[in-house]
């Protein structure tokens, strides 16, 4: 019997992860990034609940933590940069997480991780992508950039929120599939300065605008400039659309004398070189496959930052995803894929629903319009630390997604 053959689109941390399991097997797992290298940029991500177990199953919890980044904690600062309350990070291994999690980590270097686990032991094509394919019931017609072609059991669409798999499996539905929240964000880096410290922190200027720096390195915080519309607004749609230029402006102009370090942190985004901007929202989607093409991760369902859950629910559904293949199509049976792609959203949509359950009041309080409002939520947060009540809490509940157990699959034993 020819052993499976797996077409990965995206080499970021879904793709990786469901190659790791699929290379117990034999399998021709290929893994295909239209960027001429491993793309190991971005911010700092963390992992949680669910995402921890996955992560301790695959063998990399020492390799993680030798990353980890070192954060004390998130502080909410004034204007002039006055604390004015501070959540310590949840450090004991114990209990739920805080706002900064016991694995925090730069994405970059968890996609190094990942890459490094499996790549000698699946093919990885870069600097080519998928420009069509064609299925019938036993199998996908793939067209690469390249000009090539290939033929593969399965089709796997890990290419991240603005997924190209996604628009050529769903054509015009695309359209309807993402759900914006009204949220902008930008990410950058700048040089650290003296009395920058090892703790994230958040300061509120008003006029439903957030500020947020934090410290990875010796030699340069992250800086990161969020603002909240009352509406999709279709003129930033656009700019977003434009070059990075235009990009810059944009949120250089919406935050000028903002108070605090605006004027630092949009010194340093002009002459960033790596500057990224996204509208805020999750990707919704009735079903994650059609025939054998299927999408993952952010591609399928992207919670969105504000969820907390974006890397966790990618390391969690390729391992989900990994066991039903494992246990429906490994042995042969011509019906295996559907079974296990039926099986594997069955099992796994009940905690994609759950991580997708964002309050619309959890994201406007975000983003506070009033000085009054953020007076008051000073004033909660230093009310709750003070007390350590937060400390309370923590230990009587978890950052596992409630209602949902991680399943078990012998197949995906780690030995070997």
């Amino acid at each position: 019997m020819a052993p499976l053959r797996v077409l990965i689109c995206g080499g970021g941390i879904a793709g990786p992860s469901l190659a790791f399991w699929l290379s117990k097997f034999d399998y021709d797992v290929t893994i295909v990034e239209r960027f001429p290298s491993l793309r190991a940029g971005g911010q700092q991500i963390d992992l949680r609940g669910q995402g921890v177990q996955v992560m301790k199953k695959m063998g990399i919890e020492q390799a993680v933590r030798s990353r980890v980044v070192d954060e004390e904690g998130i502080q909410f600062v004034d204007t002039a940069g006055r604390r004015k309350a501070f959540i310590e990070a949840n450090k004991s291994g114990k209990g739920k997480q805080s706002a900064t999690s016991e694995f925090e980590i730069m994405r970059g270097d968890l996609c190094h991780i990942l890459y490094d686990i499996v790549k000698d032991k699946v093919k990885w094509v870069f600097g080519v992508y998928v420009t069509s394919f064609q299925q019938d019931e036993d199998k996908v017609e793939v067209k690469f950039s390249d000009s090539t072609t290939g033929t593969f059991d399965l089709v796997v669409g890990a290419d991240g929120q603005s997924s190209r798999t996604r628009r050529m499996l769903l054509g015009s539905d695309t359209l309807d599939t993402f759900r914006s929240f009204g949220v902008y964000s930008s990410y950058f880096t700048i040089p650290q300065q003296p009395g920058d410290l090892n703790i994230g922190t958040m300061y509120y200027p008003g006029g439903k605008r957030f500020i947020f720096t934090r410290r990875n390195n010796p030699r340069t915080i992250q800086g990161y400039l969020q603002f909240m519309t009352k509406s999709n607004d279709e003129t930033i749609n656009q700019t977003l659309k434009k070059g990075v230029s235009e990009q810059k402006e944009l949120f250089a102009e919406i935050f000028h004398g903002s108070g605090w370090q605006s004027d630092r942190l949009i010194e340093g985004l002009r002459s960033s070189d790596n500057f990224y901007a996204h509208v805020v929202g999750q990707v919704r989607l009735d079903s994650w496959s059609r025939g054998r093409v299927i999408l993952l991760g952010d591609a399928a369902w992207a919670p969105s930052p504000l969820s907390g859950m974006g890397t966790s629910s990618a390391l969690v559904g390729s391992y989900v995803l990994a066991g039903e293949i494992a246990k429906h199509a490994s042995g042969g049976a011509s019906d295996g894929i559907r079974v296990a792609l039926e099986a594997w959203e069955k099992g796994f949509r009940p905690f994609v629903d759950k991580v997708q359950d964002v309050s619309p009041w959890f994201i406007s309080s975000m983003y506070p319009e009033s000085q009054l409002y953020i007076r008051i939520l000073h004033f909660i947060v230093w009310f709750i630390t003070t007390l350590r009540l937060d400390k309370l809490l923590s230990g009587l509940s978890s950052d596992d997604v409630p209602g949902w157990n991680l399943p078990e699959y012998p197949e995906l034993s780690t030995e070997g």
